[in-house]
């Protein structure tokens, strides 16, 4: 992996993993500084946070102000990025769909940090379950910002 400056969560809708993932990303202490964005895969228009995921991060003292879901574009995939994906159907769609899209600059979360499950989709569940979700993910970004950092 090359140098990594700018990492981007790009799931789904954009509304609850991708700015869950971001805002942990940017909550945790890391050596280095990294631009770290969210993404949606499919976004017919701007959408606010969950409001499920918003009330979890709340509850953990993160608040993501004026969040609003963006479509990644081809022009997300610059020298240095990093897009990561929660599940292989969604970094399979990134790189057949984008031109810029490479299996070294789009990677699976869970495979980044060695964890055998991919991070499940609270979608529909209880704010019990978005708080599940969110759990995952801080350990799995504090692992993957030990990654990160260690390059």
């Amino acid at each position: 992996m090359n140098k990594v400056s700018r990492v981007i969560f790009a799931v789904g809708s954009g509304t609850t993993r991708a700015p869950m993932a971001t805002a942990i990303f940017l909550a945790t202490p890391r050596k280095r500084q990294y631009v770290c964005e969210a993404r949606g895969l499919v976004v017919q228009f701007p959408e606010p946070l969950n409001q499920k995921a918003d009330a979890v991060l709340i509850s953990k003292g993160i608040d993501l102000k004026d969040y609003s879901t963006k479509k990644l574009t081809e022009s997300d995939f610059t020298d240095g990025t990093l897009v990561i994906a929660m599940e292989k159907s969604q970094r399979d769609k990134i790189i057949s769909e984008y031109e810029n899209a490479t299996e070294d600059n789009t990677k699976l979360l869970n495979e980044l940090v060695g964890e055998e499950l991919e991070v499940m989709d609270p979608y529909g569940g209880s704010v019990q379950t978005y708080g599940l979700c969110y759990e995952v993910l801080k350990v799995s970004i504090e692992k993957l910002i030990k990654v990160l950092d260690a390059d």
